[in-house]
């Protein structure tokens, strides 16, 4: 739909009831957070917060909650952004379907961003504490925007086409932010913005920068996205608003979103830096205090009937889950043209993303061979952790097509069933030590530093797994998956502990190995991780470092390469170094209780 801003969305989603209204009086430190968490959980509408604590501004959340409610709100552009998106993946279809090309390319040069030269969008002036300041999870370093649209130019080559929009997070105040004057930003260097700041700084410029929030949703939607080359975030926010992007400069020269409901601008110096966070983050703990850019704030400005735009980050599934749906139904998946030989790639949600690929791809380099073994395989996984974000990836277990046909590499039990019965541990492990990881994944040993590990598996099934409930002498256990079982083990200590528990389950193994038994996940708390799928996924991929937490009954190293000859052992304990968890606060989700009753706002829908 062509929303010309915000506020025509949010009337539109409420004639459709795709949104509630909440009127009573909320509390932005942790009570909208749970509120919209609890509607999110439910699949609930999106929300709309009227009346919010020390703000006279009014917010809106989970508009992207469900993908039917996202699909309703882009029901007009939706296809024809599709095929945008596919031409510039596949320019093969345009030499094929000239019409369709000529359809596709029309429709991004009506997109093209717009600059408004003699009408400029009334705009008022506000503070940052004026804001609404909201604040997710009790540990959070203070509020931060969570739905924002960062804009940068290149200082050696400036104006909107060649222009970054990316989607970073913002701390407003907290730490030792002036108030008012200062705020954080939170980016890796490889971003848009990152490359940005590096060759001004590099000049010894201070870097311009505008955040923009709210507008239509496509904006914040266009900042997120993985755009192919030459495509532009707003050319495509242009396509996918039905509407161009709009924009001017305001009188010190920063580019204004004519659409946004707000526009920060504010300039970041070299080598201008302060702690940022903590921040309850998307792996579902806290990212901790590290410095980051901090920007000096020139003005914060607002439109008539303005509204704040936020979501909620924290252990998945969560808003960005939803996100990650639209944004495959409308790219598809268009690493495979990229990477010869893979079919699909799936980054696990539930484990946090970043931690968890499993993938499927082709295994046709050795046909001749009586005994398969993964070649082709480890040709396409290296070249997956060299692309872009997924070079923040630990594990990827990668499986053979040719192997099933009907696999999926979303039906993560399926899959993981399909890899346990064909994975040799003797020779299919293959690691990559002293490398980079998520900047905010703590299970390595230091921000950015821990390990990679492939696993692939190639041929017929080799083992019949354990499907039912087992045990081995002095440990507690419980079944998990066919072929996989958790195991309890004491606190973490130290590295000489884990081996000492490391050949404490070696010994029991031998005295009476589990027939079917592949994988062992050693944790804290049994139960919990045994509870559901999701829990499985967790728990054992962001509470681990491949080099350092992966083990084997029976481990062996020739020729420098790691193996084992019984099940692999996965140390998914809470270690010292590891970034706590995100809890909710009991009197908090009492409180939301409370607008369930009748006659509340949101009874009915939670």
């Amino acid at each position: 739909m062509g929303y010309k801003s915000l506020e025509d969305c949010v009337r539109d989603l409420e004639a459709n009831k795709h949104l509630v209204r909440i009127k009573e009086e909320v509390d932005p430190y942790l009570e909208m957070a749970a509120i919209h968490m609890r509607v999110y959980d439910n699949k609930g509408p999106a929300l709309l917060f009227e009346n919010i604590k020390g703000s006279k501004f009014p917010a809106v959340s989970n508009l992207f909650g469900t993908l039917d409610r996202s699909k309703f709100i882009f029901r007009d552009t939706l296809n024809s952004v599709e095929r945008l998106v596919q031409l510039r993946n596949d320019p093969i279809k345009a030499i094929k379907n000239p019409l369709l090309a000529g359809k596709a390319a029309m429709g991004a040069i009506s997109a093209l961003p717009l600059r408004q030269r003699f009408s400029k969008s009334p705009f008022h002036k506000t503070t940052i504490s004026a804001l609404p300041q909201i604040v997710n999870w009790m540990d959070d370093g203070g509020p931060f925007v969570t739905m924002p649209q960062v804009y940068t130019e290149d200082v050696a080559n400036p104006g909107i086409m060649k222009s970054n929009l990316g989607m970073y997070r913002i701390q407003l105040n907290g730490n030792n932010y002036i108030p008012d004057k200062e705020i954080g930003l939170h980016y890796q260097i490889h971003r848009g913005i990152g490359i940005h700041q590096a060759k001004a700084q590099a000049i010894g410029k201070p870097l311009k920068v505008s955040i923009f929030v709210g507008g239509p949703p496509a904006h914040p939607l266009s900042a997120v996205m993985p755009l192919p080359e030459g495509l532009s975030e707003l050319t495509f926010a242009g396509a996918l608003c039905g509407r161009r992007f709009r924009y001017f400069y305001d009188d010190e020269g920063f580019c204004i979103s004519a659409d946004a409901d707000f526009v920060i601008t504010g300039t970041v110096y070299p080598n201008d830096n302060k702690p940022e966070g903590p921040f309850g983050d998307h792996l579902g703990y806290y990212s901790l205090v590290h410095p980051f850019p901090v920007m000096k704030v020139h003005n914060v400005y607002h439109k008539p009937n303005a509204i704040w735009s936020f979501t909620v980050v924290g252990r998945p599934p969560q808003e960005d889950t939803s996100f990650g749906e639209l944004i495959h139904e409308i790219s598809g998946s268009a690493l495979p043209l990229e990477v010869p030989g893979l079919k699909e790639l799936n980054a696990v949600d539930a484990a946090g993303v970043h931690p968890l690929l499993f993938a499927i791809g082709s295994e046709r380099y050795t046909p001749y061979l009586e005994t398969k073994r993964p070649q082709e395989l480890l040709t396409i996984s290296n070249r997956i952790l060299g692309t872009n974000q997924l070079s923040l990836a630990k594990f990827l277990f990668i499986a053979a097509q040719e192997d099933n046909k009907n696999l999926k590499s979303t039906d993560h039990a399926n899959f993981m069933i399909h890899m346990l019965e064909r994975v040799d541990f003797t020779r299919d492990i293959h690691f990559q030590t002293q490398t980079t990881i998520d900047t905010l994944d703590y299970s390595g040993d230091g921000i950015n530093s821990g390990s990679k590990v492939v696993i692939a598996a190639v041929g017929e099934p080799k083992y019949e797994l354990l499907r039912t409930e087992a045990s081995l002498d002095g440990f507690e256990s419980s079944f998990v998956l066919p072929g996989v079982l958790a195991v309890k083990g004491a606190a973490y200590k130290n590295e000489d502990e884990t081996l000492t528990t490391i050949k404490a389950l070696e010994e029991a193994w031998n005295k009476k190995p589990i027939s079917g038994a592949r994988l062992f996940i050693l944790c804290d708390d049994l139960q919990f991780l045994a509870a559901t799928l999701n829990n499985f996924l967790w728990v054992t991929f962001t509470r681990s470092n491949p080099a350092a937490d992966i083990h084997g009954i029976g481990a062996f190293t020739k020729n420098k390469h790691w193996g084992c000859t019984g099940p692999l052992i996965i140390d998914a304990r809470k270690k010292p170094h590891h970034a706590p968890e995100l809890i909710k606060d009991p009197a908090i989700e009492s409180r939301v209780d409370a607008l369930g009753r009748n006659g509340a706002s949101l009874q009915g829908i939670i």
